[in-house]
């Protein structure tokens, strides 16, 4: 067995895919790389390591990824290509089968990629030894929002879903370490923190501590500006939560609640834990709290045995009620799920016709909803400039563009909101 000695590799690179729970996770193991004195460099310059952090939720993520480990080898054609993450801890034999990869490494292993990167040859590491990994966004990973991981794996088991295999079941960081961690980003300077997950509404199932509890602890730490949550499933949305979020004054009015389906009949084959019903009223209890808050939503359209009924009941319900952040997938079969088995698959043509049709409706929700912000002030914290143009996010997560030479990175500024043009909010600061 041959042997590369760490000190000679200078350089490395790293692509994420998929949710902000593996943001998080590339966040902490880039760090790693800063402190034995790596540079980090962009992805698609040459580097010495290619450090990709995968996904493996659809079948256009697998596709993705295979992608970049081809992009990684063309532009680092003497670099060591990782591949880590839920798409290596699924299909090692299909990675280690292409061209160019040297490391694989499954979602516990890539912390441990420093035990693994000397080896020479190509080597393999997927294990299931499902112990809670910390990891947060850190100043080596270049972003504007932090991160924080407080829960891992998933104890649901959606027909749909290959999370579980990929994450194991549900574990999670204490309070007290999740309070400590929050620190240490404030400390480097963070205004504000993403709590993320698998599914952080099982964070009391899993910990026996109440989520709300932990969510107070950090919104009670001064120095923080502003707090969001990831996805939270709606079973998981009570009173007490939003009671500690509203009255902290740092929550943003942004929440992600997944649907996945509109139909009673859908949603009891995909095993999911609400029923049409309980799932308005959860929106009706956050707009309580939040009355002015925009609401993301995960759609499924297409899943097996889904009739133009069944479609129509879930266009229904996004039209009727107050969703504007449409995430919409086509139905993807993941092999060893229970949906993968099931008969009456929709053809492509009707989930791609049904794709567009949602996508149409969540653009001209979206619309509305930031149509009745423009004259407003929102308070928005900025991104880096590049080449003149600022981006940044408004409470309700929806973009802002200004034209300035101005350097605003991570400054939380009043904006007046001019014009939205679809995507995106055109406005001027004001003094």
């Amino acid at each position: 067995m041959q042997y590369t000695e760490l000190k000679t590799l200078k350089k490395v690179s790293f692509h994420t895919l998929g949710c902000r729970l593996n943001f998080s996770e590339s966040g902490s193991i880039t760090q790693g790389f800063v402190d034995r004195g790596f540079e980090i460099v962009e992805f698609g310059e040459p580097a010495d390591v290619v450090f990709l952090n995968t996904c493996t939720v659809t079948d256009g993520a697998d596709a993705s990824c295979r992608q970049l480990i081809r992009k990684a080898k063309n532009s680092s054609p003497s670099g060591k290509i990782v591949v880590a993450g839920c798409y290596a801890q699924m299909e090692a034999d299909k990675i280690k089968a292409m061209e160019g990869v040297d490391l694989i490494l499954g979602n516990q292993e890539k912390y441990k990629i420093f035990d693994y990167l000397h080896f020479d040859n190509p080597h393999v590491a997927i294990e299931k030894n499902w112990d809670f990994q910390p990891a947060a966004t850190t100043l080596a990973d270049s972003h504007t929002r932090a991160f924080l991981k407080i829960q891992d794996g998933c104890n649901y088991v959606c027909s749909f879903c290959i999370i579980p295999f990929a994450r194991g079941r549900s574990r999670t960081i204490t309070i007290e370490d999740a309070v400590q961690e929050a620190k240490k980003l404030i400390n480097q300077g963070f205004k504000e923190i993403v709590l993320t997950g698998v599914n952080i509404g099982e964070y009391e199932s899993t910990s026996g501590q109440k989520l709300a509890s932990l969510v107070e602890d950090i919104l009670n730490l001064n120095e923080l500006a502003r707090l969001r949550l990831s996805s939270v499933e709606p079973n998981t949305i009570n009173a007490e939560l939003l009671e500690v979020l509203k009255k902290s004054g740092k929550y943003q009015d942004h929440f992600h609640i997944p649907l996945q389906s509109g139909s009673d009949k859908i949603l009891t084959s995909m095993r999911r834990k609400y029923s049409r019903a309980q799932y308005v009223e959860t929106l009706k209890l956050v707009k309580s709290y939040f009355p002015h808050a925009s609401i993301g939503a995960d759609i499924i359209v297409g899943y097996p045995g889904e009739t133009e009924e069944d479609f129509n009941e879930t266009f229904k319900l996004l039209r009727d009620h107050p969703v504007t952040h449409f995430h919409v997938f086509p139905y993807s079969k993941r092999k060893g799920t229970t949906a993968s088995k099931l008969g009456d698959q929709v053809s492509s043509a009707v989930k791609k016709e049904r794709v567009r049709t949602l996508i149409m409706l969540g653009k001209a929700k979206l619309n509305e909803f930031a149509q009745n912000k423009i004259g407003s002030t929102s308070q928005v914290l900025f991104e880096k400039n590049n080449d003149g143009i600022v981006n940044g996010y408004t409470p309700e997560f929806i973009k802002v563009q200004l034209k300035t030479e101005a350097e605003l990175a991570n400054q939380i500024l009043p904006v007046k909101l001019e014009s939205f043009n679809g995507d995106f909010f055109r406005g001027s600061l004001i003094s």
